[in-house]
């Protein structure tokens, strides 16, 4: 039986992040119940748009989304190299032009940035027109969606919202459960 130390494979990188270690690694809130849409994200409007407006319509503030594929006129997305400044162990690099491309698989969540305005935080693979897969941090409102409509499976949260807070960690800004009072 071989063991891990006999495969040829490098040993993984440990990311150390540079503040305090917090023990609890997932924050998580329960919802006592939660609504299913499935949404189609309309032709020419950015990822944003196609996704902020029409749950926004409904009362959705907060949801987690599953996208499941389709074609984007326009595609811009970074990726997250090590930070050279020390600040976090990674820093969104420049943003990259993709082109006309197909999203293969993405998932995006939906909550607030610190004003409180829509925050829409997608990955995706995707494959650019000659062929090459890629993947990476979606900029929603620079990427267009195409001539057809592209389906969207969407898991509203009920009872919490998905808030933008520094994180004393990871020294970042990241989406961070909150409760929210419940109206009616």
């Amino acid at each position: 039986m071989s063991t891990y130390s006999d495969t040829p494979f490098p040993r993984p990188r440990t990311l150390v992040h540079p503040g305090r270690f917090n023990p609890v690694r997932i924050q998580s809130l329960d919802a006592q119940q939660a609504r299913h849409i499935r949404l189609l994200l309309e032709p020419g409007k950015s990822l944003f748009d196609a996704l902020v407006g029409p749950l926004s319509e409904n009362g959705i503030a907060s949801a987690s989304t599953t996208i499941l594929g389709g074609s984007f006129d326009a595609l811009t997305y970074c990726v997250a190299p090590p930070d050279l400044s020390g600040k976090s162990v990674i820093a969104y690099g420049k943003p990259l032009q993709a082109g006309r491309a197909f999203m293969i698989f993405g998932n995006a969540t939906l909550g607030k940035a610190v004003d409180g305005a829509p925050l829409v935080h997608c990955h995706a693979a995707i494959r650019t027109e000659d062929g090459t897969v890629k993947g990476g941090h979606l900029i929603t409102e620079r990427c267009v969606v195409g001539q057809a409509p592209i389906p969207v499976l969407v898991t509203c949260l009920a009872g919490f919202e998905l808030r933008q807070a520094h994180d004393p960690e990871t020294n970042m800004l990241l989406l961070q459960p909150r409760k929210v009072a419940l109206h009616g």
